[in-house]
């Protein structure tokens, strides 16, 4: 089959929503785009545990302690499944950890953002996991069968993971006035972030229009961004606490709620590395693998004598 006629049944399954398997043809920059998506989104998960982890051995309550530290565990997992989607694709999971840390490989920009109280960790699962649940929900129909079937567990799991962000929130608005201000002040910090983890806007965006073409993103960064900002309106009022937007309101003609401009500045500065917490992050990383290293060595060596084993 010439690579032409190779293009065309590419062309035809993803049309048919037929999904793309590993053994299957793909165009090269298909794949390369796929490495791109799924390997930051892994690294995402990864960095993203640092944030809540910070508050584990601070949670008030054995409880607290217990929920946080399996949503910190889930968090590993969702890491593991997405990148082993990745070396479906022939990518090597150690060289995207090495090109994250050498700034060449990204990562969801709100996780360089600090939780400085307990209500950041009620605010990243209940803002943060949510915003990601939008994106990821569409992804389990994305055209790449691996990274769809990884993408159901892990929507599950965020799903869980959301709803104990809004309950710790639920809970903190119920006690004292403190509180409450404490609950204000970090949907404060983290909404705008929370908008900025949808990417640019459409017509800034490198890679969404041919990410579309392919299937493997369902809908636009701001297609997305707008479902998150109108699921979030009522929830909003039934916690009790303000959207910090003036701008925010409903438009009857668009049938869908109106908000302020997002900071781009800041956005493209914590990107590009300059954000309040990406050296600590990326330091945090680089010393979990120098300090992980053994495990991995040992484990090599468990898994060759287990191989010479059976050959004897």
């Amino acid at each position: 089959m010439t690579e032409a006629e190779q293009q065309q049944r590419f062309d035809e399954k993803i049309e048919a929503e037929i999904k793309i398997e590993p053994r299957d043809w793909m165009p090269e920059e298909y794949r390369k785009n796929l490495v791109r998506q799924i390997g930051q989104h892994a690294h995402s998960e990864i960095v993203g545990m640092h944030p809540e982890a910070n508050w584990l051995t601070r949670a008030p309550s054995l409880k607290r302690k217990a929920i946080l530290m399996a949503k910190i565990q889930d968090e590993a997992g969702h890491g593991l499944y997405l990148y082993c989607a990745a070396e479906t694709l022939g990518a090597d999971r150690q060289d995207m950890i090495d090109a994250m840390l050498e700034g060449k490989m990204k990562y969801a920009s709100i996780f360089n953002y600090p939780t400085l109280s307990w209500a950041d960790v009620g605010a990243v699962g209940w803002l943060v996991d949510g915003a990601a649940i939008v994106n990821q929900v569409a992804l389990q129909r994305t055209s790449y069968g691996p990274y769809a079937r990884g993408m159901v567990r892990i929507c599950k799991e965020e799903s869980f993971h959301q709803r104990q962000g809004y309950e710790l929130l639920m809970e903190m608005m119920k006690g004292s006035e403190e509180q409450r201000a404490m609950v204000q002040d970090s949907v404060n910090r983290w909404w705008w972030p929370a908008l900025m983890m949808f990417g640019p806007n459409d017509a800034d965006s490198p890679h969404s229009a041919q990410s579309m073409a392919w299937k493997i993103k369902r809908f636009s960064n701001d297609e997305l961004r707008q479902k998150f900002v109108d699921n979030s309106v009522r929830q909003f009022k039934y916690l009790g606490v303000s959207i910090p937007d003036p701008d925010l309101k409903w438009n009857e003609e668009r049938g869908h709620y109106d908000f302020g401009e997002i900071n781009w500045d800041e956005f493209y500065q914590v990107i590009s590395g300059h954000g309040p917490c990406n050296r600590q992050r990326i330091e945090q990383r680089r010393k979990a693998q120098e300090e992980g290293a053994w495990v991995v060595e040992a484990a090599e060596a468990f898994a060759a004598k287990r191989e010479a084993a059976k050959a004897a």
